[in-house]
């Protein structure tokens, strides 16, 4: 597209509302100001057209592609944009002879937009990089994933990442002032009126995202008829119809997948249980395959409970066989039981710190022999160093214990489980102490 192109595009009035209320300069974007603020160092870079290489990183509504066009309707670059979901290495290519004929001929540099960059493959980043590298173009990529895993290392450091969020209440307020005031672009000659209940509505649901309200609020105004004095009033009701559910933002395999299944661990381990519910309840919304969400369950509840309360783990498991059972949506409420338990339980994670020790001891060892007296006797009498003989049996001794050599001589008199007097691990430590000052009388 053009910059002839991308201006007519602005005042075409069949057009999306959220394509012709895209900003066309860096006064009119609302939001990002940590970017864009005055004296920001990506502000400076597009007011004097010097950029480099840039990578826009951030939730869908935050304006990626919205910078990419401002910076395209300001720069004295040839602006080239591509989708990563349809283009190809030839594409690639091909943009790449015209930028090189360009600079040759013409001295005149190009400006590669690439949307959805993280959807490249390995082999058109690595196309694209020597490129990029020595200027040919100057790459401006936008992405909803973490930059850092699905770009290459080599074109990562080549880019400069630049973080948008996703915008504030007032920041919504003010976008959806501005549209309803707008009378060349936006709604302004549709006289409306919004109740401050739908708006406040609308702002909760939208979560950040500009084009979410904004289409929402398109909605809204094209469907309600004008009243006698000719003003459509927007009411709850009406905001509630037109933006429905809230879009949930979730990629199962992105960063706010990985965000939630922390933030759900951390809340169990926690003990805190609404916490713990409310990021469930996300993982369910999204369609999360619940199989996922038990096997972290199953971890988390030998992990951190353990021993406190060895009944975490059973409950856990019992969800797992619930859910195979009765399956979704019923499915929720075993899933929600055993959370609700893991998280209310005592914690300790003496189980973890105890096989992670002796891990690290069996690691570094260097014989670990297991002492003669504990071979196995069957059917291998009379082996050169058998002591199975002087095997001490604990059930033939008070209390089912007697004290006798178990590890190996290379780790003799190391502990590598502490327990904790927490919950029931507490009523274990107790009870071993106890057992071993009997057994020495």
């Amino acid at each position: 597209m053009n910059l002839f192109e991308y201006g007519e595009a602005q005042h075409d009035q069949t057009r999306p509302l959220a394509a012709r209320m895209r900003p066309r300069n860096l006064d009119e974007i609302i939001g990002q100001q940590h970017l864009l603020g005055q004296g920001k160092l990506l502000r400076r870079a597009i007011e004097a057209d010097q950029l480099s290489s840039l990578i826009f990183y951030g939730p869908p509504g935050t304006g990626k592609t919205t910078l990419a066009m401002v910076i395209a309707n300001t720069t004295q670059a040839r602006f080239e944009q591509l989708n990563a979901v349809t283009a190809g290495v030839a594409d690639i290519r091909r943009l790449i002879e015209e930028a090189k004929e360009r600079r040759s001929m013409y001295q005149e540099k190009t400006l590669l937009f690439i949307d959805e960059i993280h959807r490249l493959n390995k082999s058109q980043q690595d196309a694209l990089l020597p490129y990029v590298e020595e200027g040919t173009v100057t790459l401006i990529g936008a992405t909803t994933e973490n930059p850092s895993f699905e770009v290459n290392n080599a074109l990562l450091s080549r880019s400069r990442v630049f973080t948008l969020v996703p915008l504030e209440a007032n920041e919504m307020i003010e976008l959806v002032t501005k549209i309803l005031a707008d009378e060349e672009r936006g709604l302004g000659s549709y006289h409306v009126e919004i109740d401050h209940d739908a708006l406040e509505h609308v702002i909760q649901v939208a979560g950040g995202d500009a084009r979410n309200i904004i289409n929402a609020l398109e909605l809204a105004v094209l469907t309600t008829h004008p009243n006698e004095e000719g003003k459509r009033r927007i009411t709850l009701e009406i905001a509630e119809e037109s933006i429905q559910q809230k879009r949930v933002h979730y990629d199962k395999n992105g960063d706010i997948h990985y965000d939630t299944v922390s933030a759900w661990i951390k809340s169990m381990r926690g003990s805190d249980p609404d916490a713990a519910l409310y990021y469930l309840a996300k993982m369910l919304h999204a369609g999360e395959d619940p199989r996922f969400i038990l096997r972290r369950l199953i971890v988390h509840a030998a992990e951190d409970v353990g021993i406190a309360d060895p009944r975490a783990l059973q409950i856990a498991t019992a969800a797992a066989q619930a859910v195979e059972y009765v399956g979704m949506p019923e499915a929720r409420i075993p899933l929600a039981e055993a959370v609700i338990y893991i998280s209310t339980a005592p914690k300790s994670n003496a189980v973890v710190t105890g096989i992670d020790a002796a891990l690290t001891a069996v690691n570094k060892e260097e014989r670990g022999d297991v002492p003669p007296h504990l071979w196995d006797s069957h059917g291998k009498k009379g082996r050169p160093g058998d002591q199975t003989d002087r095997y001490l049996y604990p059930h033939d001794y008070p209390h089912g214990y007697v004290l006798q050599q178990y590890l190996p001589d290379e780790h003799l008199g190391k502990q590598f489980y502490h327990p904790s007097p927490i919950g029931y691990e507490g009523k274990v430590q107790v009870y071993w102490e106890e057992i071993k000052k009997k057994s020495k009388r």
